[in-house]
């Protein structure tokens, strides 16, 4: 039995990480300490200075762990990475950690390329970023192509120069043609760093080179060359003007301010680089409202860096963070140089952090709003449900199943849950069938029902006679039965899960979601009835967000699965067999264990397989 009073005790003076656990042993809270006696003894004293949310952690703690560090700064790397790994649900956790996409340019290759990339890495490449979007990436990168004569192929040069004839792109006068050694290498490379100072935003210093270029044209007669001079001048020039310039300091800074609502928080984070908005992004952080303004913004300064590629020298904050000088080192080794955080007071900086908090609110604002209107709709689409079923009260709790299968391989179904009109995907489980190796929707929907009903019943606890709607304990994606149970099919789904409700004795609505001839939502079907939502676009829309939802929740199990069978295999040892031909056979025969009882004339008729190696592949299995 852990007691908490004489662990407390144990504590150690020195810094490091604490780790906060409920009574079924899951991480709920992970943080740092300088001094680990201290820290988390804070927890456990008076209650009643803390905010809503610690006490609330508080009354989940059962037990803790601790890591004890040599430094400080190991303890924030390490706190970093735990809460990234485990995401504790009293942590300050960012939705949209994700990795921003980059343009690379190689100048540590001879005929440097220019291409798309998520990490930045110390390879003498430069780096351009971050970008928002793939988009805005792969929207730069034709800009590029267009603007530059550079080559578009895949050849690897000098490897490759004289080998094989100039693309189309050659003889339209878009790429010089480095692989017919029509550019020497020092030009080529010229080039490039044009490219590179287009990227910084230096387009001033290419337009007056290009003019120059553009009346020599002009001076020489040659006005075809000088129009085309003139065109990718106006094009620069366009460009440079979208770049608003909104910082004269003219270095890489990253600015991040907040807005707040009475339930909610929104970050914002504007991208500077060269004294230039490249780009922005915003993230939400629901149930925020009782942190404090400075716990807020340190919390996300650590998530954010922590998988971030690239780290500016400037970072400007709209509040002070704790521990600013512990963290200005950890983002400064990350960077192998100098990271400056500064909390404006006054000046240009101060108007940056403004500008940046009003967008904040903005985005804020439409979040509200995105959840006024939802929650409306769904309530809308519920009481519809209700209206059109009749129902005796709102089905708060839908469930949705759908199975997928790649013929015999594969076969998955899925459990979506629907609550008070949104996705509970907390409640989402998937389950591979068992029951059959053969394609039969009936039959796997019933073992998907089967199970989910079994585990219920596991959980149900007997409370006032016979109401079975009353389920603890055990795994909450099932402890609760559904209002109305929806199955991806027709009449005969409908039937083959009803057999399943009547051996449990569980009343409860099934309806199977019917599509037309195209494949679109059609309307609901039942043992006695069968409605058409065709004149009714709110009900429409809302039976068929959740059929959607159904079919993406298993096709994704499936295709996972299917990469996986595919991904490696005993296959992988007999010479020839590449993985074209593997997946080739494994398409054919549904798995392994057919291929190996197949002859060699069945498995010399699948594509791209020889005679000669299909008896390899039998003798294989025979040795």
């Amino acid at each position: 039995m852990f007691d908490i009073q004489e662990e407390l005790k144990k504590l150690p003076d020195k810094p490091g990480v604490y780790i906060m656990k409920d009574k079924n042993g899951e991480i709920i809270y992970i943080g740092k300490a300088v001094v680990l006696k201290n820290r988390v003894r804070q927890y456990f004293q008076s209650l009643s200075n803390q905010t809503p949310k610690v006490r609330a952690m508080v009354s989940h703690i059962k037990e803790f762990e601790y890591i004890v560090t040599d430094t400080e700064l190991e303890a924030l790397i390490l706190e970093c990475n735990l809460i990234k790994k485990h995401r504790p649900k009293f942590n300050i956790l960012l939705k949209d950690d994700k990795s921003y996409p980059y343009i690379k340019v190689t100048m540590n290759e001879d005929f440097p390329r220019i291409l798309m990339t998520r990490r930045i890495e110390k390879d003498g490449a430069k780096y351009f970023g971050p970008y928002t979007s793939v988009f805005a990436v792969r929207e730069t990168i034709d800009l590029v192509k267009k603007l530059f004569p550079i080559k578009t192929c895949n050849k690897v040069l000098p490897r490759d120069i004289g080998k094989g004839r100039p693309c189309l792109n050659y003889h339209i006068y878009q790429c010089l043609g480095p692989c017919q050694g029509n550019v020497n290498r020092e030009e080529y490379r010229a080039l490039m760093l044009d490219i590179c100072s287009f990227l910084g935003g230096r387009q001033e210093d290419i337009i007056k080179r290009l003019e120059n270029d553009m009346k020599k044209a002009a001076d020489n007669l040659e006005f075809e060359k000088a129009a085309k001079i003139r065109d990718k001048i106006n094009s620069l020039r366009h460009i440079a003007e979208k770049q608003k310039i909104i910082s004269t300091a003219m270095e890489d800074q990253d600015v991040i301010a907040f807005a707040k609502s009475e339930t909610d928080s929104c970050i914002q984070v504007f991208f500077i680089r060269g004294g230039k908005l490249i780009g922005r992004e915003h993230f939400i952080l629901e149930g925020t409202a009782d942190v404090s303004d400075s716990e807020l913004m340190t919390a996300f300064v650590k998530q954010f860096y922590s998988s971030a590629a690239y780290v500016p020298n400037q970072i400007i904050l709209q509040e002070d963070i704790d521990e600013i000088e512990i963290i200005e080192r950890w983002l400064s080794s990350k960077r192998t140089s100098k990271t400056h955080i500064k909390v404006p007071r006054k000046g240009e900086k101060l108007k940056l952090v403004e500008m940046v908090s009003k967008n904040a609110l903005i985005e804020l604002n439409q979040f509200k709003e995105k959840i006024r209107k939802e929650t409306a709709q769904a309530k809308e689409g519920m009481e519809k449900l209700k209206e059109v079923l009749n129902l005796d009260s709102l089905p708060e709790r839908i469930e949705a199943y759908d199975i997928s299968n790649t013929g015999s391989s594969e076969i998955v179904g899925s459990m979506v849950v629907f609550e008070n009109g949104s996705p509970k995907k907390s409640d989402y489980r998937r389950f591979k069938i068992k029951s059959t190796n053969i394609q039969n929707d009936y039959q796997s929907m019933q073992e998907v029902v089967f199970r989910r009903l079994k585990r219920a019943q596991r959980a149900m606890v007997e409370k006032d006679g016979d109401d079975k709607k009353d389920i603890a304990g055990g795994d909450t994606g099932f402890g609760k039965l559904p209002d109305v149970l929806l199955v991806d099919g027709g009449l005969g789904h409908v039937n083959a899960v009803r057999s399943i409700l009547k051996e449990f004795d569980f009343k409860i609505p099934v309806y199977g979601m019917v599509k037309d001839d195209n494949h679109r939502t059609r309307g609901l079907v039942s043992e006695k009835n069968e409605f058409d939502l065709s004149k009714d676009i709110v009900l429409l829309r809302f039976v068929t967000a959740i059929q959607d939802e159904a079919h993406r929740f298993a096709l994704e199990y499936n295709k996972k699965l299917r990469a996986k069978r595919y991904s490696g295999s005993v296959l992988d040892n007999i010479e020839g067999v590449g993985p074209k031909r593997k997946k080739a056979l494994i398409k054919h025969f549904g798995s392994v264990k057919a291929i190996k009882e197949a002859e060699p004339d069945e498995i010399a008729k699948v594509k791209g397989i020889s005679e000669e190696l299909a008896q390899k592949i039998y003798d294989y299995f025979r040795q």
